[in-house]
């Protein structure tokens, strides 16, 4: 104990003798830099030290003339900083210098950016066609009214990965090819609904690929081959007058679509394509819209009998075909509708209210006073 007292006392009268030696100006900074370290640690008590830009920028610029009046070491100066190493102060003050000779850098040539109109549609027709090159490209936007080079196709298409023209082609694959021929094919399909008194009812539906279009064809308790031939006649009859006729029906391996169900199909110059055994992905559009009626609809409703579910799938259907977006048609409705852009918007129950229908009515002008 009396060691430690001797070693204080030397120390205090070392630095009395060290202090003394300054002049006014030393000692002023020297209290301005410990003030400023004493703030900052009154500010981050029971906290990481983490000073701002401003408490950086003032330690630097007080260190740094400290060290220039003095002319100490940087082991002198440890004395004076306390809670920061030196160097770490002196970094600081690097870093003011270096952002001060920073200039902002000015592009003045060069060619101009493309809008992002003109890089949106240059990524389109890169994906939606892909045989065409780069000049391909650039001749189909000129034709467009965007004038722009081979160089600046193959920059956009390569900041955004997308290869050459002979490499992007390769297959064509299976979706790409069947969209030459959806807009001509028919698929068809059941599916079972239980009423309260778990009594099955069969539905029979047909769906064009291309439009989306939902046709109900009939219910049934019993769909033996002669109903569902009969059912198979009456669609027939309401595509007759269609500008542009289907050409293939795609159905699963049923019983109940029997030869004769075909011959109707066949008859009208129909091709018949049954999918393969337990392969409900063949038939994934009809599948799609059986998840749809069932989660936006069935699920929701007590069915009681046939005469009920009849009811509630035509008036869904005719909702589906003229009122609800389709997000496989571009939010488009498989029948198309004229509707007005302007106008009070109104709601319209469908199924009692299980579904809203949004529309806009429009709005009626007064007439004149007589």
């Amino acid at each position: 104990m009396g060691w430690f007292i001797l070693k204080h006392i030397f120390s205090t009268l070392l630095a009395i003798l060290n202090v003394r030696r300054l002049s006014d100006q030393e000692k002023d900074l020297e209290i301005l830099v410990l003030r400023q370290q004493l703030s900052i640690l009154q500010r981050k008590l029971n906290r990481p030290i983490k000073p701002s830009k401003i408490e950086k920028l003032t330690l630097a610029v007080l260190t740094t003339k400290f060290k220039q009046t003095t002319r100490q070491t940087a082991n002198q100066l440890r004395d004076v900083i306390r809670i920061f190493e030196p160097e770490t102060v002196l970094r600081w003050h690097q870093e003011l210098v270096r952002r001060k000779w920073t200039y902002p850098y000015k592009n003045k040539g060069g060619r101009p950016s493309i809008s992002k109109e003109t890089e949106s549609l240059i990524l389109r027709l890169a994906r939606e066609n892909s045989r065409l090159g780069y000049g391909k490209i650039a001749g189909e936007l000129l034709k467009l009214g965007f004038k722009v080079s081979l160089t600046t196709v193959r920059n956009v298409l390569d900041r955004c990965g997308i290869q050459p023209a002979p490499v992007r082609n390769g297959s064509i694959g299976w979706r790409h090819l069947m969209t030459h021929y959806k807009e001509q094919i028919l698929a068809c399909d059941f599916f079972t609904v239980e009423t309260v008194f778990l009594k099955t009812i069969y539905v029979l539906f047909f769906i064009e690929l291309g439009s989306r279009r939902v046709h109900f064809a009939s219910i049934t308790t019993n769909p033996n081959k002669v109903w569902v031939t009969q059912q198979a006649r009456q669609l027939v009859w309401e595509l007759s007058d269609r500008e542009k006729p289907l050409r293939f029906l795609i159905h699963d391996n049923d019983r109940s679509f029997c030869p004769a169900f075909d011959k109707v199909f066949e008859s009208e110059g129909f091709h018949v394509n049954p999918t393969p055994v337990r392969a409900p992905n063949a038939n994934a559009f009809s599948e799609r819209w059986v998840r749809t009626v069932r989660e936006e609809c069935l699920d929701y409703i007590l069915i009681f009998n046939a005469a009920h579910l009849r009811r509630v799938v035509i008036e869904f259907v005719d909702y589906y075909n003229t009122a609800r977006p389709h997000q496989g048609i571009d939010q488009q409705t498989p029948i198309p509708q004229a509707r007005p852009s302007s106008g009070t918007i109104q709601c319209k129950n469908v199924l009692g209210g299980v579904i809203h229908d949004y529309y806009r009515a429009p709005t009626l002008l007064a007439l004149p006073a007589t």
